[in-house]
């Protein structure tokens, strides 16, 4: 998919275009951003040298990472190019290049693209492509939130230094006000939106799937605001395989992520950071004062900004400058 980088001002800093990939991982199709350097793996890396920090991003739904361009830059050029940062989009939800296979190996992970499979996808991917001695801070947005406690809870002997959780929705997803309006859509309804999409994706070209996809994100309120990746991002959802994933993915939310997983946040509280919003619809305020009060001890963060759930939208440098300012400290 086309898609245009957002300028960093700094023109000192390190270069901020990303090596990008897709990759097999449980068989699925994944497309993967790298800043900084592009393995993790080898000498160097397993315990042979200097230790190695990596950044890694775990996206919300729909996991597709041009989403996420702006905001992993600004992170990468805040550090000065010191540490890579990487992301990994959820198996399915890109439309891969014409020469790569669009499932290989489906007997790897019955259900890849559920919400399981998806935690199942990165912890693969960890195993694969990040050496074991690489030392990690994994920032997560929304659905990538709930993946990284899963991961720190089924893999603890990662060397996880930091987990910045962004706009998290880890507890009551369906109870939520966005939840209550969506999952009959989602679990009952979103095959009513399959034929539709099918026939735009083959009835559009190019430049009117480009144009309707910038009016639909100008008519949410972002206006000139809006991130010129996300319209390159949106334009994946024109295909009715990623689309079906992301909605079969969000399905599985609703009904999965219901209680709040106490044991592993108390267990690993050390090591996490929480970012609720002001008037977030998928994790709202009243779940930050829960979270306050249950784990007073925690790093839990309410923004005052303004900033909007989906923050990939408009204010991705803004949320990196937060992130970076919550691990400069820890790093040293």
């Amino acid at each position: 998919m086309p898609h245009a980088e957002m300028k960093v001002t700094d023109s000192e800093g390190p270069s901020v275009t990303p090596h990008a990939e897709f990759v097999h991982c449980l068989g699925a199709p994944t497309h993967v951003l790298k800043y900084g350097r592009t393995h993790m793996r080898g000498p160097g890396y397993d315990g042979q040298g200097p230790p190695q920090i990596l950044f890694m991003l775990i996206p919300g739904n729909p996991g597709v990472m041009d989403y996420y361009r702006t905001f992993m830059a600004g992170l990468y050029q805040a550090f000065k190019g010191q540490y890579s940062v990487w992301g990994i989009s959820h198996a399915g939800h890109c439309v891969p290049p014409p020469d790569l296979e669009a499932h290989q190996n489906a007997d790897e992970h019955p259900d890849v693209f559920g919400l399981d499979g998806q935690v199942e996808h990165k912890r693969a991917f960890l195993r694969e492509h990040v050496g074991p001695a690489v030392r990690l801070v994994l920032i997560g947005h929304s659905i990538g939130c709930h993946i990284i406690l899963e991961i720190l809870k089924r893999d603890p002997q990662l060397k996880v230094i930091k987990s910045v959780l962004l706009f998290p929705t880890i507890e009551r997803m369906a109870e939520s006000p966005s939840g209550r309006v969506m999952t009959p859509i989602l679990c009952r309804l979103r095959y009513l939106a399959y034929p539709p999409i099918l026939c735009l994706s083959f009835l559009l070209p190019l430049r009117a799937k480009t144009l309707l996809a910038s009016v639909a994100l100008w008519a949410s309120g972002l206006g000139p605001k809006t991130d010129p990746n996300a319209v390159s991002a949106s334009l994946n959802l024109f295909s009715v395989h990623c689309a079906a994933n992301s909605m079969y993915m969000a399905s599985q939310e609703m009904y999965q992520v219901t209680e709040r997983d106490n044991v592993t946040i108390q267990e690993h509280l050390d090591k996490l950071i929480f970012y609720y919003g002001m008037s977030d619809h998928w994790c709202p305020v009243e779940y930050y004062h829960d979270m306050k009060r249950d784990f007073p001890a925690g790093d839990v963060r309410l923004c005052e900004k303004g900033i909007r759930h989906a923050f990939v939208l408009d204010s991705s440098l803004e949320v990196a400058q937060f992130v970076h300012s919550w691990i400069k400290e820890v790093l040293v």
